[in-house]
């Protein structure tokens, strides 16, 4: 019976051990995680295309994660203003190319190449891409629409 009683414990220490470890490593893999997360828009500030009008480089000190995504932004103010409503200034698509995004792609944009519409902050990998947009702009925003869901987790 003493035989049985110590070959428990060893098994009891050898899963206390493994999950004892298995909780520690995770939260380590988290943060990983955040320390990898993609800087949207090339760092560009999302709100500066709705207050200034046009791109605006943002710094690394004001920052706000959001959609799986790191934004940055040039002033506390504008870090605020996002942070009281993600939704409103987050551009559509967590920042991809809005074109690649309705052609089942998730195409990094050029911050330099944007739009509004519909009080939305569209962004687009190239000048084509822009004209493409704008060439059929509800038709576009309709098949990205449709196709985010699917392609939205993809790496």
């Amino acid at each position: 019976m003493n035989e049985l009683t110590r070959r428990r414990l060893f098994q009891a220490a050898i899963v206390t051990v493994f999950f004892g470890t298995w909780t520690r490593i995770s939260p380590a893999a988290e943060d990983a995680k955040l320390a990898t997360a993609r800087v949207a828009l090339e760092g560009y500030d999302t709100v500066a295309y709705f207050t200034d009008g046009h791109p605006v480089k943002g710094s690394s000190t004001f920052s706000f994660s959001f959609d799986d995504a790191t934004y940055y932004f040039a002033s506390a103010e504008h870090q605020k203003m996002f942070a009281a409503d993600p939704d409103r200034y987050a551009p559509q698509y967590s920042g991809y190319c809005t074109v690649g995004v309705s052609n089942g792609m998730k195409t990094e944009a050029d911050p330099q190449q944007w739009a509004i519409s519909n009080g939305r902050l569209h962004v687009f990998h190239s000048q084509k891409a822009h004209a493409v947009f704008a060439e059929d702009t509800a038709g576009t925003i309709a098949k990205a629409d449709a196709n985010w869901p699917a392609i939205k987790d993809r790496h």
